[in-house]
């Protein structure tokens, strides 16, 4: 199949500053999840779903920030009421404790069962990396267990098998640790044992073989926010991270607010031990949380003796200490916009009115390709979702070898001159600014990409 490997034509300015910032920065972009081919687009206004870039061309936002709005972009209460708290407290950041930490830290304790207290950080990425030393620490071992596929943000011991090709990818039943990016060190990259997602009896094997050398279990129970884990497997892999003494981490920084306020652990009835949050967090902010069991949560908890930045202080009480810290973590202005975010989702009908309208997305769309005769499928949960072109089953990561990517490829690469946003074959977030209009253009532009592509 030919993949556009151009816009055709009203991204010259695009372009353009995209030239200009090559000089700049490397790549032209600030984070490398930023790039696609041909290339990407350069943004300059937003408002509730819609994003326009430098062309003036306007698109309907299904990329959302990689999920983080769900309340669309600049919500006018959000936007409110950071510029409110901004005023009444006469700063952007204390840098020092402050009242709306411990409110959003309760509002976190109401709607996951499984978390007692919480620590605050200012990415997704800087919560998992604490969750991990914090497991290391209370169990005693140094190796963690991540299963194949799932992204845990750029560290060195989860940029691991998050998409291996088939040559190197090893066996399914014991997957082969593969860095994902150049500079990992190879004394890293043995701390960390890929797993099989959605296998448990292959799961079972390499957790018994290393569970002398495993800390925790770190996994994305909604794989890349759209694979869903297996009811099955989650119970069964619960139980054994109980039976032989290993952490289980949920990661649900994608997950979190999206499928559910209280995230997939209230939709699976499952309590990890250590859960990690962020995106919708921060409503449209950078914010990360981890949150957990409290004799868990109290190795972080400082005292004078082990204050690292203390002169001449107790280097062995500094030793009992899970050392966690950041000028920025709990800004004030960041938890004003995430209590906020959380206060509207929790308005009466607000979240079962965006999975309804997620869902008759979805439904029309899989409607839509099949009257076309392309094998195709959506795949996720709650208000996130993947468009998956095979009729194959998909449960983990290998299985995704069997859909069609240069179709999507092209297809969303046709969607973007057709005024529909997403990064080509990212899953699709749908937010609370979405209107039935929305989805109906969106359905009508898929139609004539689908012609576009397939029919000249």
């Amino acid at each position: 199949m030919h993949v556009q490997t151009s816009f055709r034509s009203g991204k010259e300015q695009s372009k353009a500053m995209y030239e200009k910032a090559k000089k700049v920065l490397p790549g032209g972009i600030t984070a490398n999840i930023k790039y696609f081919s041909p290339q990407p687009i350069v943004m300059k206004t937003a408002t509730g779903c819609k994003i326009t870039d430098v062309d003036d061309n306007s698109y309907i936002d299904y990329l959302l920030c990689y999920g983080a709005l769900i309340t669309g972009h600049g919500h006018e209460q959000i936007m409110r009421a950071t510029i409110k708290h901004m005023q009444n407290i006469g700063t952007a950041i204390f840098g020092a404790p402050h009242e709306l930490e411990i409110t959003m830290a309760e509002k976190l304790i109401e709607l996951y069962p499984s978390i007692d207290m919480v620590r605050f950080t200012n990415s997704g990425l800087e919560a998992t990396l604490f969750a991990i030393r914090l497991a290391n620490a209370y169990t005693g071992k140094s190796k963690i267990g991540k299963f194949e596929g799932h992204y845990h943000g750029g560290a060195n011991n989860v940029l691991v098998s998050v998409n291996p090709n088939q040559e190197e990818a090893g066996s399914e039943l014991e997957p082969t640790s593969i860095a994902e990016s150049n500079g990992i060190p190879v004394h890293e990259l043995k701390q960390t044992i890929v797993l099989p997602f959605n296998d448990f009896e292959a799961t079972e094997k390499l957790l018994r073989k290393n569970k002398d050398d495993l800390a925790a279990i770190i996994l994305e129970p909604i794989q890349g926010g759209f694979i869903p884990a297996d009811a099955t497997f989650m119970h069964q892999l619960r139980a054994l991270t109980e039976e032989l003494g290993i952490l289980l981490i949920f990661d649900e920084v994608k997950t979190g607010f999206r499928v559910h306020l209280g995230g997939a652990q209230s939709i699976y009835h499952i309590k990890p031990d250590l859960t990690t949050l962020g995106k919708v967090l921060g409503g449209g902010f950078p914010i990360g949380a981890v949150g957990g069991r409290k004799d868990i949560m109290m190795y972080s908890a400082p005292n004078d003796a082990s204050d690292i930045f203390s002169s001449g202080g107790n280097s062995t009480a500094k030793k009992d200490v899970v050392f966690h810290s950041g000028t920025y973590n709990g800004h004030p202005v960041v938890l004003a916009a995430g209590l906020e975010t959380i206060r509207l989702l929790e308005q009466d009908g607000v979240m079962n009115d965006l999975v309804y309208k997620t869902n008759l997305l979805r439904t029309k769309l899989e409607e839509l390709y099949a009257s076309y005769h392309v094998p195709m499928q959506t795949i996720g949960m709650g208000s996130i979702f993947n468009i998956v072109f095979t009729n194959d089953p998909i449960r983990n990561y290998r299985d995704m070898w069997k859909a069609n990517k240069d179709l999507r490829e092209a297809i969303d690469i046709e969607l973007l001159e057709l005024g529909i946003y997403n990064k080509p074959s990212n899953r699709y977030s749908l937010s609370i600014a979405h209107s039935m209009k929305d989805i109906n253009k969106t359905i009508e532009a898929h139609e004539i990409a689908i012609k576009n592509v397939l029919l000249k």
